[in-house]
């Protein structure tokens, strides 16, 4: 594909012995080489490491289960020569467990809130672009992360190619549901403005809701002069007015959460050493 390239792998705070394996390979192959994390920071900010110590004109991430084969490389480069800034690979079909499959369809629709619906339709992993996009969010610092909204920052030239997508062989993911979850959260809240929007939109449906109820009651008892229940229908209207206040109260929150830590100028992450990275590019 092309006479000079480079492989930056990344260990973000493993526990086993990752990291002896990147040094030997780093030793061995002088195209390899190594960033290692002070702990675990996510798969986000791992990313976000090595883009940012790349050095040629286009960067590939793809994760180290290789579920999507090496060998669809090309198609990516292909897709990307003919004039978009990124290319996703887009599994003809997926091989996760069922939670994992539903709980990506979920974090997909979050990401489209942020990037749009199409893009976050063919967003995975497996991804090629353009290094000159990490200039888009040179100056972005926060922990809290999303690389797919950062490259948006800086093009809207997203395409993607039919890629496969192979069941993982050795380990399990340490995604659980609870993070992907949370996940999705941090995308909707800490990207996007949606979750208000819609703080505003049901407060403004729930204001004409108590203003129509009013008049009922008013009209009852105009006309027929009866009046409804005192205490269950006070104590149920209390009830919903209190709900939807809450929920828009718990969106504000969230959103004060975000704004708080991001204030606190935490780094995206803290690297230990690095190996290999004065050692030259391959040569085939």
């Amino acid at each position: 594909l092309t006479s000079q390239y480079e492989v930056i792998l990344v260990n973000d705070g493993s526990r086993d012995k990752s990291w002896e394996v990147v040094s030997r390979l780093t030793e061995t192959y002088s195209w390899v080489h190594g960033i290692n994390f002070m702990r675990n920071y996510g798969q986000h900010n791992a990313l976000l490491a090595g883009i940012r110590a790349a050095s040629h004109a286009i960067i590939i991430t793809i994760d180290d289960d290789l579920q999507h084969p090496p060998e669809e490389i090309p198609k990516l480069l292909a897709k990307l020569a003919e004039g978009y800034d990124v290319v996703y690979g887009t599994p003809v079909q997926r091989r996760d467990k069922l939670w994992r499959d539903l709980a990506s369809r979920i974090t997909r629709l979050a990401l489209a809130t942020s990037m749009g619906f199409e893009t976050a339709r063919h967003a995975s992993a497996f991804r090629a672009f353009r290094t000159e996009l990490r200039m888009a969010f040179a100056d972005y610092r926060s922990p809290d992360m999303i690389l797919d909204v950062l490259l948006t920052w800086g093009t809207t030239r997203f395409g993607s190619v039919t890629v496969e997508h192979q069941p993982r062989q050795v380990g399990k993911s340490n995604y659980t549901l609870l993070k992907l979850l949370n996940h999705t959260l941090n995308m909707m809240t800490g990207f996007s403005t949606l979750p208000l929007r819609i703080a505003s939109l049901t407060g403004f449906v729930f204001t004409i809701f108590g203003f129509l109820l009013l008049l009922i009651v008013i009209s009852a008892y105009a006309i027929e002069g009866s009046s409804v229940p005192g205490f269950p229908f006070l104590a149920s209207v209390i009830t919903i007015f209190a709900g939807v206040q809450l929920f828009g109260i718990g969106i504000i929150g969230e959103y004060l959460g975000r704004i708080h830590f991001r204030s606190m100028h935490r780094p995206s992450s803290v690297i230990r050493n690095t190996i290999g990275f004065d050692s030259g590019d391959g040569k085939k």
